[in-house]
């Protein structure tokens, strides 16, 4: 990675062209400066007249920002090929120029992207405009971070180009994303809603419980679909600004594919490195929110004391504890979950602090990560054979690591869980439950039906 002194955009520029003419190759040139303040929504609303795709994500509670708009550089693999990934981001920043003297996180070029949950199991139509494994690099990055706006321009020049003429079609696009003086429309209305399977779904749950009652598998995590029928084509971004102001703590996020658009918004984080300080999140054992303060109290009390919710989530603490170690030191995990409350649920959570060893990167700790036991099981694979074999959904990018790495090593993964599949004037929920060996096929339907509400609530629903 090139970092370059301070220049002005068209300076750079013409050092991009002139260095592509002389390696005869295309030169991915990065270039941030801090903006004035700009709603990160209509950013995105905005975005839709940028060519190419966009992507969504935030921790709101901390207003944290980032969304991109169109694709500098896309990275992709088939099956779960973490080194690979990681081998091609390492190899495309080592040649870049980059002009970023923020350094801030999520500043200068980053790459956003996810993963498939499980890329041995058959596919299916509904996802096929998402890889196994993909990022990108946006052309147009809005990071919004310390109540401070930057704006960063990832651009490929190649021989050809024209400086002068990159630097106008750059402001020009700088001046559509920037503005203020649109408003985001309304967001959809359903006609239609369909549960997939449900029979089927619950037939699939007493099989799995009659595998763990056997002593095969400790827990198996079983997903199902809803199907939407809009009346109009789906307007992504008044969702995204619902999901925002309706879930505070979860993380929002969107990534956009062609006419499709995975987003969500999942309280799990999977991991956080800064600074190489490492975070993760055990978070397994779900209840609703009660209607009044005293219920909700009762809800929260019960569940951290039931004995289901409780064995499943120290299932997932376990794993994290042990896959952490492996790549960590001076690691700080609490004894007893809290309980985390969101807008429509409740959950147990349990915290986890590390320092990241030399040598080891965010990418060594999602593919010791994934999947947890929140969304696959125990033991791993066990579980994970029969959820291929047994589940009839294809789960794509649901319950699958989504998030984003920049070029100093920071990073941010959650799993992609409370989402939806946008499709034009179709949408696909998803949802799961832990199966362990006291469960009725009942009410883990029940448990699924009250992970939908934060999707169905912004969707129209």
């Amino acid at each position: 990675m090139i970092q370059t002194d301070v220049k002005s955009l068209t300076d750079v520029l013409r050092d991009a062209v002139e260095s592509a003419k002389d390696k005869q190759a295309p030169q991915l040139l990065s270039y941030t400066k801090e903006i004035e303040n700009v709603d990160p929504f209509l950013f995105f609303h905005q975005a839709n007249q940028i060519e190419g795709d966009r992507v969504f994500w935030s921790r709101s509670e901390e207003n944290f920002y980032l969304v991109g708009a169109g694709d500098a550089y896309s990275i992709a693999s088939e099956g779960h090929h973490f080194n690979d990934i990681e081998r091609k981001w390492t190899s495309l920043l080592s040649n870049a120029i980059v002009q970023n003297i923020h350094r801030a996180p999520g500043t200068g070029p980053i790459a956003f992207g996810g993963f498939s949950f499980d890329p041995k199991k058959d596919k299916k139509t509904l996802w096929k405009n998402f890889s196994d494994s993909q990022f990108r690099v946006p052309a147009y990055l809005l990071t919004i971070v310390h109540n401070r706006s930057f704006l960063t321009v990832n651009i490929v020049a190649r021989k050809e180009d024209h400086p002068e003429q990159l630097h106008y079609e750059i402001e020009t696009n700088k001046v559509l994303l920037t503005n203020s003086d649109v408003t985001l429309p309304d967001g959809p209305t359903i006609e239609l809603k369909t549960e997939i399977g449900s029979d089927c779904w619950k037939e699939t749950v007493k099989n799995a419980t009659d595998l763990i009652q056997k002593g095969f598998a400790n827990k198996i995590v079983l997903a199902r679909e809803m199907r939407l029928s809009f009346k109009n084509r789906a307007v992504v971004s008044p969702v995204l600004k619902q999901l925002s102001e309706t879930q505070s703590n979860s993380y929002i996020f969107a990534f956009e594919n062609g006419p499709d658009c995975f987003l969500g918004a999942t309280p799990e984080r999977l991991v956080r490195i800064e600074d190489r300080q490492l975070f993760s999140t055990c978070l397994a054992g779900t209840a609703p929110r009660g209607k009044t303060k005293e219920e909700d109290e009762r809800i929260g009390f019960e569940l951290l004391h039931d004995e289901k919710n409780r064995a499943e989530h120290e299932f997932v603490v376990k794993m994290i504890r042990e896959a952490v170690a492996a790549c960590c030191e001076a690691i700080d995990i609490p004894e007893k979950p809290r309980v985390y409350p969101l807008r429509n649920l409740q959950h147990l959570h349990t915290p986890v602090r590390a320092q990241l060893k030399e040598g080891y990167s965010i990418f060594d700790v999602i593919q010791r990560l994934h999947p947890t036991p929140a969304l696959g099981g125990l033991p791993r694979d066990t579980s994970l054979a029969f959820i291929r074999a047994e589940e009839q959904m294809d789960r794509g990018w649901y319950g699958a690591p989504i998030g984003w790495m920049d070029a100093n090593d920071n990073g941010e993964f959650a799993v992609a869980i409370r989402s939806a599949l946008i499709q034009g004037k179709e949408a696909t929920l998803f949802s799961g439950c832990g199966v362990v060996k006291d469960s009725t096929p009942e009410a883990e339907y029940q448990e699924t039906a009250i992970k939908f509400t934060p999707m169905l609530s912004v969707l129209g629903g």
